[in-house]
């Protein structure tokens, strides 16, 4: 039960008029900006950092591509041994628009091979440059790699050179994974970094699925 003192203020007339004007003025000057923002360009996108949310964000980039029928592609250079919830939706769901490719054998205390562990990200990166140069797919979503480039799996420069000479003009090209390269975000167009705040793993809690993976 509510009485008269718990119903929100009302607006003044003044304030209405002075909050009104002050959205007007902050569309036209959205709408100025906007209007000098014409091009189209497919764009090298990094999400990194130590936070949750770096494969995250672009498996939601991939959703989008699909819900636009645009044609994409992942290739998982990590956790490719996993059973995953994207994994499961993208080949079940979506295999006629999203090519899935899982290259990879799990992290490399996992395998404990450096050598398989440098086979299997050489034969990701190998599909990845095939998806890439595909003119019919606009995005392709190379998962983990950052981590491949750390430990030095493949080339850095090689990847960078690629994406800056190879690459069809108007397709997205989406690097996830902590560590990014310093001259790999330089010659990105868009970089993300996630910040860790706070993680349940530090008070023993595993990884679920839903939001893990």
């Amino acid at each position: 039960m509510t009485s008269e003192n718990d119903s929100p203020p009302q607006e003044k007339p003044d304030d209405l008029a002075r909050h009104a004007s002050k959205m007007a003025k902050k569309k036209a000057a959205r709408d100025k900006i906007m209007a000098g923002k014409s091009g189209e360009k497919g764009l090298v996108i990094i999400t990194t950092g130590t936070g949750k949310g770096k494969s995250s964000a672009g498996f939601g980039m991939i959703l989008r591509c699909i819900a636009h029928e645009m044609p994409c592609a992942v290739v998982q250079f990590i956790k490719g041994a996993w059973d995953t919830g994207e994994r499961r939706l993208l080949t079940t769901h979506f295999g006629d628009l999203c090519q899935f490719h899982a290259m990879g054998e799990g992290f490399t205390w996992e395998t404990q091979d450096r050598e398989r562990d440098v086979a299997a990200a050489q034969a990701g990166w190998a599909k990845a440059k095939e998806l890439i140069l595909n003119p019919d797919i606009r995005m392709v979503l190379l998962d983990e790699i950052n981590i491949a480039l750390r430990y030095d799996y493949i080339d850095r420069q090689e990847v960078i050179a690629f994406l800056r000479d190879e690459k069809p003009p108007l397709t997205h090209v989406v690097l996830t994974g902590r560590n990014a390269a310093p001259e790999l975000i330089e010659a990105a167009d868009l970089v993300t970094e996630m910040n860790l705040v706070k993680h349940p793993f530090r008070s023993g809690i595993k990884g679920q699925p839903g939001v893990e993976f």
